[in-house]
C-alpha cells in the first residue's frame, strides 16, 4: 500500500484510507473525523503506560506489564453458560510461560499464529489457580504501537476503538511535516514551545510522560490562543461602533432602589454602578453579569433597563425559553409598577402589552405590537429568540439584556447588532447607526479561568452574595434503601401546605441509559407513591400553551408535585415549593444540580434538596458530597472543574470548544499566557497582516468553532 500512501494529503477523505470502509466512515464522522488532517488532530485524552517490558517470571497480579515471547498454543471455545467465545493463548519467553484470555474475539486465532513472536500488554489477573492476562493488547514483536510504550487512548465511539485509531494515525504521522506552523516564531521562542509538527507527533506517540506534557501544552495553547484572538477581535470590532450614551440619572435610580421591598446587597450595588457607568459611554457596553442562583441579577438588569427607557432608548430583554421570558415579564411588571413605561412580551406563541397608565396586561395583535416597537411606543420588550427575527424592527434599541448568555451564543448576539444597522452602507463610519449596549447574564457560576477564556470579549461583574434572610437549603444524598423515608418526608411537606419538584434526566424511558424518565416517574408517583396528590409532568416537548397552563397551576398551588426534565433549571420561581428531588443525580454536573437546588429556598420556609442515585462510583459520591458541603455555586464550579474537568462543567456541546482546549482550561498559567500573547498581538497588529498563516487559521477556526 506504499504507493497509495505517497499520494495522500491532509485533505484526503477517510474513505480513501487503508482498511476504512463505508461503515467506518460513518462512525468516524460521529467523532468529527472526515479527513486525514482530522485524524492527526484527534488527540488522546490519556495514556496507558505499557513501557514496562519484563520477563514473564516477574509479572505481578494487579499490575500492568508488557511481555514478549513466542506463542506456544492458541485456540477458541464457546463457554457453556454465557454462550460467548473464549480465546486462550500461551506465550513463552526464556523465563517462563503465561496464559492470555480474550472474550468474543475468535478472529485472533487467525492473527496470533502458533510460533509467532508477539508482544502482549495488559493487567495481570489471578483466577485462584494461575496468573493470566485478561484481554491484553497485542502486536507483532518490534512494532511498538499498542504495547511496550506509553499507549495513547482516544475519545471513541461505538465501533471505533483506540486500537484502530492508533493504527491509522501512526500511518499518517509523516503528514505532520506538511502542516505549516501558524503560531508566530517569536511567540514559540518566548514560550519555549515545540514546533507544530513535532508536537503533533509527540502527543500521539510520546516516549515519556514529559514528552506528552510538552506536546499537550503547545497544542492546548494553540486552541486557547485562537479562542482568545477570536473573542478579542469581537471586542475590538464592537468598540469601533457607536452606542447611545445614557446619562446617569441619580434621582431616578435612588427612587427605584428606595421603593424595593428588600435591600440591595453590596455586590448588586457595585454591579449596578459598573453597568450604569458603562452605558454612559458612547461606545457599546459589553458586560457579563455572573451571579449565583437567587443572587438578584434581574433587579440589577432592571435598574439599567429603567434608566435607558427613561432616556428614550428602547430595551430588549431576551431569554432562552418562553417560560423564562414570561417569568421576566412578570418580574418587570412588579418592579417597574408606576414607572410610566410600556412593557411588552413577544414569543413564538403570543404577545402581550403592559400598559403604562393602567399597569394591566392587555392582549395585542402581533402586527400591532410590531408597529408599536418600530414607532418607539414600546419601552421594554421581553421575549425569546423571536426578538431577533428580521421582521422585528426597533426605532431606537439602546440596550439588549440577554439572560443565560451561553444558550444564545456570540453569533446570535452578533445578529442583534447586524439587525440594528442600516441596510445601506454609511458614507462615513461616523454616520453608522448606533448599536445597542449589551448586558448578558448567567446563573451558571463560572471559575475565572473559564470566564476569561469563553467570555474574553466581555467585561465581567460578579454577584457573590445572596439576599439577606435566605435560609440555607438542607441537601441530602438518598441511598436506595432510604427512598421510602424520603417519600414520607415529601408527603409531610405537602400536607403542611408546601409543594415539590421532581427532576428526571430524560423525557422518555431509555433501556440503554438505564435512567429514570419523566413519563415513568410521573406514572409511578401518581399511581403507586402519591395516588391522593395532584401531580403534573413538564418537559420541553409540550406545546407552549400546555407549558403555560401546567406552570400556572403549579404556581397557584393547584398541583402538589411537578415532575420535570432540566427545563426548570433556570428562571422558575415558585416560593411555596420547598422540596427538590433529583432522580439520577449522577447524570448531572454540580453546576446544574446547584441550579436545580436554586428552584427552592426562595421564601421564608425551610427547603430541602434530595439527591437520588444508584451509582456506586466513588467519583459520583465525591461530587455529591461537595454539593452537601458547599452552598455557593462558585465554590461548586471549582470543585466540578477539579473532579470532572471543564468539559462536563459547562457542557461541551453547548460551548463547542475543542476537547483539548477544554482540558487546558485547568491550567490557569497556560490560559493566562495565551491571553497575554493574544492581547499583545492584537495591540501590535490588529488585522494580523504580518501573520498570514495565523490569519488564515483564525478564519478557519471561526467557521469551525461556535462559542455558545
Amino acid at each position: 500500500m506504499l504507493h497509495v500512501t505517497c499520494f495522500m494529503t491532509l485533505n484526503t477523505p477517510v474513505s480513501k484510507l487503508y482498511k476504512i470502509g463505508p461503515a467506518y466512515v460513518k462512525k468516524l464522522n460521529k467523532l468529527g473525523i472526515k479527513t486525514a488532517r482530522d485524524l492527526l488532530f484527534h488527540f488522546p485524552h490519556r495514556y496507558i503506560d505499557f513501557s514496562n517490558v519484563i520477563p514473564i517470571i516477574k509479572v505481578k497480579v494487579g499490575e500492568a506489564a508488557t511481555v514478549q515471547g513466542k506463542i506456544l498454543d492458541i485456540g477458541t471455545r464457546r463457554t457453556p453458560r454465557k454462550k460467548m467465545f473464549l480465546t486462550e493463548a500461551v506465550i513463552e519467553d526464556e523465563s517462563g510461560a503465561i496464559k492470555a484470555v480474550w472474550f468474543n474475539q475468535p478472529f485472533l486465532t487467525k492473527t496470533l499464529l502458533k510460533g509467532k513472536e508477539m508482544s502482549l500488554a495488559g493487567k495481570v489477573n489471578f483466577d485462584g489457580k494461575s496468573v493470566y492476562f485478561s484481554n491484553p493488547s497485542y502486536e507483532a514483536l518490534g512494532r511498538n504501537i499498542h504495547t511496550a510504550r506509553l499507549v495513547p487512548i482516544y475519545p471513541e465511539t461505538f465501533g471505533i476503538s483506540s486500537r484502530m485509531l492508533r493504527f491509522q494515525i501512526k500511518r499518517l504521522l509523516w503528514l505532520a511535516e506538511k502542516i505549516p506552523d501558524f503560531l508566530p516564531k517569536e511567540i514559540r521562542t518566548r514560550q519555549n514551545f515545540l514546533e507544530l509538527s513535532r508536537a503533533l507527533k509527540l502527543i500521539h506517540f510520546p516516549s515519556s510522560r514529559l514528552q506528552a506534557k510538552v506536546a499537550r501544552q503547545r497544542l492546548g495553547f494553540d486552541e486557547i490562543f485562537l479562542i482568545q484572538l477570536y473573542v478579542l477581535k469581537l471586542r475590538q470590532n464592537l468598540k469601533r461602533k457607536k452606542a447611545k450614551s445614557i446619562a446617569f440619572n441619580e434621582k431616578l435610580v435612588r427612587s427605584f432602589v428606595k421603593k424595593l421591598p428588600f435591600q440591595l446587597t453590596d455586590s448588586q450595588k457595585i454591579a449596578a454602578w459598573e453597568i450604569l457607568k458603562d452605558i454612559e459611554k458612547p461606545t457599546p457596553m459589553n458586560r457579563l453579569l455572573n451571579g449565583d442562583v437567587g443572587s438578584g441579577k434581574t433587579v440589577v438588569a432592571t435598574i439599567a433597563a429603567l434608566e435607558t427607557a427613561k432616556a428614550s432608548g428602547q430595551v430588549a430583554f431576551m431569554a432562552p425559553t418562553e417560560v423564562l421570558a414570561k417569568q421576566h415579564f412578570k418580574t418587570l411588571k412588579e418592579l417597574l409598577k408606576g414607572a410610566g413605561l410600556n412593557i411588552a412580551i413577544l414569543t413564538g406563541s403570543g404577545q402581550k402589552l403592559l400598559g403604562k397608565k393602567t399597569n394591566q396586561i392587555l392582549q395585542i395583535g402581533r402586527q400591532n405590537l410590531k408597529s408599536k416597537i418600530k414607532s418607539g411606543d414600546i419601552d421594554i420588550l421581553v421575549g425569546t429568540h423571536a426578538l431577533i427575527q428580521k421582521d422585528v424592527a426597533f426605532k431606537d434599541l439602546a440596550l439588549v439584556i440577554i439572560d443565560e448568555q451561553h444558550r444564545f451564543g456570540i453569533e446570535q448576539r452578533a445578529e442583534l447588532v447586524a439587525a440594528r444597522e442600516t441596510d445601506a452602507k454609511p458614507k462615513r463610519e461616523t454616520d453608522a447607526k448606533p448599536v445597542p449596549h449589551f448586558l448578558t447574564m448567567t446563573a451558571t457560576p463560572i471559575p475565572r479561568t473559564l470566564a476569561l477564556t469563553i467570555y474574553g470579549d466581555l467585561d465581567i461583574s460578579t454577584l457573590k452574595e445572596l439576599p439577606k434572610g435566605r435560609i440555607p437549603i438542607i441537601t441530602k444524598v438518598v441511598a436506595p434503601a432510604r427512598r421510602k423515608d424520603a417519600y414520607q418526608f415529601i408527603k409531610a411537606q405537602i400536607e403542611a401546605g408546601r409543594q415539590a419538584f421532581v427532576i428526571c434526566p430524560l423525557v422518555e424511558e431509555s433501556e440503554k441509559l438505564e435512567v429514570k424518565s419523566v413519563g415513568e416517574e410521573y406514572q409511578k408517583l401518581k399511581e403507586k407513591i402519591f395516588p391522593d396528590l395532584k401531580i403534573a409532568k413538564f418537559h420541553g416537548k409540550l406545546s407552549s400553551r400546555e407549558k403555560e397552563r401546567i406552570m400556572k397551576d403549579f404556581k397557584a398551588g393547584k398541583t402538589h408535585i411537578l415532575v420535570s426534565t432540566s427545563v426548570v433549571e433556570v428562571g422558575i420561581d415558585v416560593p411555596n415549593a420547598t422540596v427538590m428531588m433529583i432522580e439520577g443525580a449522577d447524570r448531572f454536573g454540580l453546576a446544574q444540580l446547584h441550579q436545580f437546588r436554586g428552584r427552592v429556598g426562595r421564601s421564608t420556609y425551610q427547603s430541602y434538596c434530595f439527591l437520588f442515585t444508584d451509582s456506586p462510583a466513588k467519583k459520583t459520591h465525591q461530587r455529591l458530597r461537595a454539593l452537601i458541603k458547599y452552598g455557593d455555586g462558585f465554590t461548586l464550579s471549582k470543585k466540578d472543574l477539579q473532579i470532572r474537568g471543564p468539559g462536563d462543567l459547562t457542557g461541551k456541546r453547548q460551548w463547542g470548544i475543542p476537547d483539548l482546549a477544554m482540558a487546558t482550561l485547568n491550567d490557569l498559567e497556560l490560559v493566562q499566557k495565551a491571553r497575554v500573547e493574544a492581547q499583545g498581538l492584537i495591540k501590535e497588529e490588529p488585522e494580523l497582516k504580518k501573520y498570514p498563516l495565523l490569519r488564515d487559521k483564525l478564519k478557519k477556526f471561526k467557521q469551525k468553532v461556535h462559542l455558545e
